[in-house]
Parts: structure tokens; C-alpha cells; sequence
């Protein structure tokens, strides 16, 4: 019978899911033309410097048409500018506010699952956080099965990204993506349009009404800025709650003590961020030349930060592969470090904290289907579920 463990570890890219130390803590891809880091402190010496390492990746991917506005991708002072205005938006008191939301929108959609089995990503993990971020920008969440269509399109592609030998597959894939974000570029772009017409109370009219240097925000900024947050927003919660039941599921004994211990929820979301970070890695490209590692590295480099892979390194984490809610501390690179720490990060934890215990108050049976296993995300820099099968009874 195959076990979820099973499962996770069969990802062809993903060496770490199955215990294995990479080469070196620093590599070049020859196949690939670009350098992978595996290491903890090389990870974290690399997301503390953007001076060096710049996030800005377009000189490799040239579409300049995702690039303003484009927060992941910008680098100091343009980027503080841009983080600052939506920074409002995730203060601890207005994510705070929005646990009692979090809470009846879980029981709302787990109220709709059969009596016997549900199917975690469409019934939960996937429409949980894709309407708390859609009601927060002002879109309307009754749309959230144009935004999986579109992102789901996005990410498809299981093709390891090239800079030495991009394949027809690769120019294929990218232009499939590229054209997946258009159709939700073009969506944002017709509901910011109409915010300035009518100005609401929302984040999308802020965005629209926001000013940078005295001038406003142009109308690809708008709907760039939105475009990240509506795909990040509900990403990685989508693949965090999958995770974790993942990872509940696989270590019955932890499950049983979380369970019976609710204050080992937050620390089970942790540990899950480590055991099997949603996303598994950041780009960035070196502005000079630098030594990582011991290691050299040329300026105008592309150098990939494998935070799934440093989240297993021994030299920061005692038994790296060994899944434990009671890890103290768990310095756990998930959502990155730096000026670029994920700013909805305290919104994913509040999602999955309040979404994990109701589940396992409503259904304290809940395990995997062992005759339909979990489908995993085909992207090489992802690490999540794309259709979670759980049965609820107790038989």
C-alpha cells in the first residue's frame, strides 16, 4: 500500500523530501546555468543582502510587462516604497480582526462536504484563503474559480527552468503562464479601472488612490501589485493546510498528541513550513562578484535559494528530517528573510491555525484515502497538494 510519505518523496526534484544531503551547500547547474544554494547560513546571508543579491530577475525572463509594481521582483528604495503602502493592510490588529471571518468561512465550506469523505483543496485549503485576500482587494470571491483556473494554468509546468539550453517545452510553458496571469492581469485591471470611476472601501482602492513620491501608481504598478497579492495571498495557505495534514497524517503519534494538546497547533504549522515549505525557492541575481559559501561566484549570476533544502540543514535544525511540533526554536526560512519576509505571513498562520482546529474538531477521524492518494503540484519550486482526498468516518 502506498503511504503519503510515500507520495511526497516521489518528487523527481526534490531530493530533500526523501532525506538526501544535496552535493554541497553551494552548487553551479551546468545543465541549468545557474547556481543553486542548499545551505541554511548561505541562504540566509543571501536574503540579508539585497545589495548584493538582487531580486530583480527580468534581465532572465524578459517580460517587462510583469515587472512594475512587481513586489517579489523589486529591490530597495522602490521596493520599501511599494511594501509600505500595502503594509497597512496586514497590521497585526487588522489580521487579527479577521479570525472570526476565518472561522465561520471554514465552517461554512465544511458544512457543504459529505458526510464521509471531502476532498481538502476544492472543499477548503484552496476557497478558505482565496475569499478572505478576494474580500480584502474588493474582488468578488464568486470569481475564485476564474483565479484557480488562471493559476493553476500559471504553474503547470514540471520543466526544470533553463538558462543553458531553454527547450521549445520551456518557451512553451512560460508563454502558457504568461498568458495565465494576463487573463488575470486584464480581470484586475477592468475592477482597478472601475475603482477610480467609484472608490470603495477596500484595498484595491487604496492601491488606485495610493501615491509614491507624489505621484500615483500607474495602471500596470495597480494591477501588478494586485496580481502578487491575490496569488500569494491564497497560495501558500492552500498548500500550507494541505501540508500539514499531510504531515498529521503520516505521524499518527504527533497527530494524537495535537489533538488532545491544541496548543501545539501553531508549532504543527511551523514544523509543517519546514518539513515541506510551500515554496521551495527564491531567485535572485548577484550585482557584483561575491563568495558564498567559500564558493565564487561571478557577477550578473543567477543564483536559485533553495529555502526547501536549507529548511533540512543539519547545521541549523537537530534531526532535520524528523517531523516535530515541538521544534524550539525553528528559525524555518518558509517565508523567506529580509526585506522581502513574506507580509502576509501572519494572515497564513492565522488561516491555518483557526482552519487545523476546527478540522480536527469536526472530524476526529480525518486520515487520508489509502485507495486515492494525494496529487502533488508539478512545479519544481513548489511543495503542495493539488487534490488532497481525506475519508471522515471512523471505519
Amino acid at each position: 500500500m502506498t503511504t503519503v510519505a510515500d507520495t511526497w518523496t516521489t518528487h523527481p526534484d526534490q531530493f530533500w523530501l526523501r532525506g538526501q544531503a544535496p552535493p554541497a551547500p553551494v552548487e553551479y547547474a551546468e545543465r541549468l546555468g545557474f547556481w543553486k544554494v542548499y545551505g541554511y547560513p548561505e541562504a540566509v546571508r543571501i536574503l540579508a543582502d539585497p545589495q548584493t543579491f538582487s531580486s530583480d530577475t527580468s534581465r532572465f525572463v524578459p517580460r517587462r510587462d510583469f515587472v512594475e509594481g512587481n513586489l517579489p521582483t523589486m529591490d530597495p528604495p522602490e521596493h520599501h516604497k511599494l511594501r509600505k503602502l500595502v503594509s497597512r493592510a496586514f497590521t497585526p490588529k487588522v489580521v487579527a480582526d479577521l479570525e472570526p471571518r476565518i472561522a465561520d468561512l471554514t465552517h461554512e465550506l465544511l458544512d457543504r462536504v459529505k458526510p464521509d469523505r471531502m476532498e481538502l483543496v476544492a472543499d477548503l485549503a484552496y476557497p478558505l484563503p482565496v475569499i478572505v485576500i478576494a474580500e480584502l482587494l474588493g474582488v468578488p470571491s464568486s470569481d475564485r474559480h476564474l483565479f484557480k483556473q488562471w493559476v493553476d494554468g500559471a504553474f503547470s509546468s514540471s520543466e526544470q527552468f533553463s538558462l543553458v539550453e531553454p527547450s521549445e517545452q520551456q518557451q512553451r510553458a512560460m508563454d502558457r503562464a504568461f498568458e495565465q496571469l494576463h487573463h488575470l492581469t486584464d480581470y484586475l485591471g477592468e475592477h482597478a479601472a472601475e475603482r477610480r470611476r467609484r472608490p470603495r472601501a477596500d484595498l484595491l482602492t487604496k492601491l488606485v488612490e495610493a501615491e509614491v513620491d507624489g505621484e500615483r501608481l500607474s495602471d500596470a504598478a495597480v494591477v501588478n501589485f494586485a496580481n502578487v497579492l491575490l496569488i500569494a495571498g491564497h497560495i501558500t495557505t492552500t498548500m500550507l493546510l494541505g501540508n500539514t495534514v499531510l504531515c498529521l497524517d503520516a505521524h499518527p503519534g504527533v497527530a494524537a498528541r495535537v489533538r488532545a494538546d491544541r496548543s501545539l497547533v501553531p508549532g504543527t504549522i511551523e514544523e509543517s513550513l519546514r518539513f515541506l515549505s510551500p515554496f521551495a525557492a527564491l531567485a535572485r541575481v548577484t550585482n557584483t562578484d561575491v563568495e558564498v559559501g567559500a564558493t565564487p561566484i561571478p557577477t550578473g549570476q543567477m543564483v536559485m535559494v533553495v529555502l526547501a533544502a536549507a529548511n533540512r540543514d543539519p547545521r541549523q535544525f537537530t534531526d532535520p528530517n524528523v517531523f516535530d511540533p515541538g521544534r524550539d526554536p525553528n528559525p524555518h526560512l518558509a517565508f523567506g528573510r529580509g526585506i522581502h519576509f513574506c507580509i502576509g505571513a501572519p494572515l497564513a498562520r492565522l488561516e491555518g491555525r483557526v482552519a487545523l482546529n476546527i478540522l480536527l474538531d469536526r472530524f476526529p477521524h480525518l486520515r487520508t484515502d489509502p485507495d486515492e492518494p494525494p496529487a502533488f503540484l508539478p512545479s519544481p519550486n513548489l511543495t503542495g497538494v493539488r487534490t488532497l482526498p481525506l475519508l471522515l468516518g471512523s471505519g
